[in-house]
């Protein structure tokens, strides 16, 4: 599969390394990129098909956020009197 292919290319870019020709090393360079990258974007939409398949069964949306439902009454509204400020305990 992609292993071996991006194993082959390695090989490949190594000997050619050991040349002195240019062009053979830029080309073995973008084939291994390009193997490389192909099982990135495996890799990543497998994690994202998982990611989404666990989002439907919490009932998450994929993108992590929680699902909008209605409001609970657990939910206050914003206090907009909130003061943050520093203080230091005084010991007498």
């Amino acid at each position: 599969g992609e292993k071996e292919k991006i194993e082959a290319a390695v090989k490949e870019a190594e000997e050619a390394i050991k040349g002195d020709d240019q062009a053979d090393i830029e080309a073995k360079t973008e084939t291994l990129m390009t193997a490389s990258q192909k099982l990135g974007e495996k890799v990543y939409a497998e994690q994202a098909a998982a990611s989404a398949a666990s989002a439907a069964a919490t009932g998450a949306t994929p993108d992590g956020q929680a699902a909008q439902g209605p409001q609970t009454a657990a939910s206050k509204p914003t206090d907009d009197n909130v003061v943050d400020a520093d203080f230091k305990e005084v010991k007498k």
